[in-house]
């Protein structure tokens, strides 16, 4: 159905571009697609991701008719289309901070942050966090406290070791919830609009959503401190690794963007002699 869409498109383009119904695969060149790219922005004034999509679906199209002999030409070549700025998912280390020590000045608003607080220090979903009993705490021969059981989603096993404040939040709110459960709940609805209260509250300038927590575990909490790729993977319950080097990703992405800004920072502030 996408590319039935995104060829109803090109033919739209080329009837109101060339007068025509059609044009063979051979006519298509660099022209044709930056003019069919800035046609989606300006006639449709599509969003950048529909703009890929589209573009793409038209790619694709393209490489078979170029596998097929058809064209030997690709007009796609140096093409590049813009695409949107990805959303940060994540809360930084500054932004967990002022989560952690803005007052709140009313019970229900610590409740939800210190719930997020343990995503965020966990890794662990709202509907993994529901469905945790005592039964899936887990002491080592160090003392260490583990949480070891199976995501909910896809049924696949993992184990996360305790931090100190995951810790202090399940001390907090022992023997509070139901059903031999180690957390109090809320719905997820709940949860995220009461999320968007203590984020205004706290200064946090983004849609903040309870996966968040997960995506801040993986990024900030992890990854961002040098824990392996591997360890990561297993602690989130990953069926494959390329699903966590997604995070990876972005972390490197961060540690570029600091850097930067530290570069920034220290910039004429300190000579050396050479």
């Amino acid at each position: 159905q996408s590319y039935r869409y995104a060829c109803n498109c090109v033919a739209a383009f080329i009837q109101e571009k060339y007068k025509l119904s059609d044009v063979p695969f051979t006519a298509l060149n660099r022209s044709f697609i930056d003019n069919y790219d800035l046609y989606l922005r300006t006639e449709h004034r599509f969003a950048l991701g529909t703009i890929v999509l589209l573009v793409t679906r038209l790619n694709t199209i393209v490489g078979e008719a170029i596998a097929e002999g058809i064209i030997t030409a690709d007009p796609f070549a140096g093409y590049e289309a813009e695409h949107p700025e990805r959303e940060q998912k994540y809360l930084t280390a500054a932004e967990l901070q002022r989560l952690m020590t803005t007052p709140l000045h009313d019970p229900k608003l610590y409740h939800i942050r210190d719930l997020f607080l343990f995503s965020c220090y966990t890794g662990i979903p709202y509907g993994d966090m529901c469905r945790l009993t005592t039964e899936d705490l887990e002491v080592a021969e160090d003392g260490e406290v583990w949480i070891k059981t199976a995501r909910k989603k896809t049924k696949i096993d993992y184990e996360v070791p305790l931090l100190d404040i995951p810790l202090l939040i399940l001390d907090k709110y022992r023997d509070m919830a139901s059903e031999g459960k180690l957390l109090p709940m809320y719905s997820n609805n709940e949860l995220n609009r009461t999320l968007k209260r203590i984020a205004a509250i706290c200064g946090i300038e983004r849609k903040l959503v309870f996966h968040c927590g997960r995506h801040t575990y993986a990024t900030e909490i992890t990854l961002s401190h040098g824990v392996p790729l591997e360890t990561v993977s297993k602690m989130l319950g990953h069926s494959r690794i390329s699903t966590t080097q997604i995070y990876a990703k972005v972390t490197d992405d961060k540690i570029d963007m600091d850097t930067r800004s530290l570069e920034e920072k220290i910039a004429g502030r300190f000579s050396v002699a050479i």
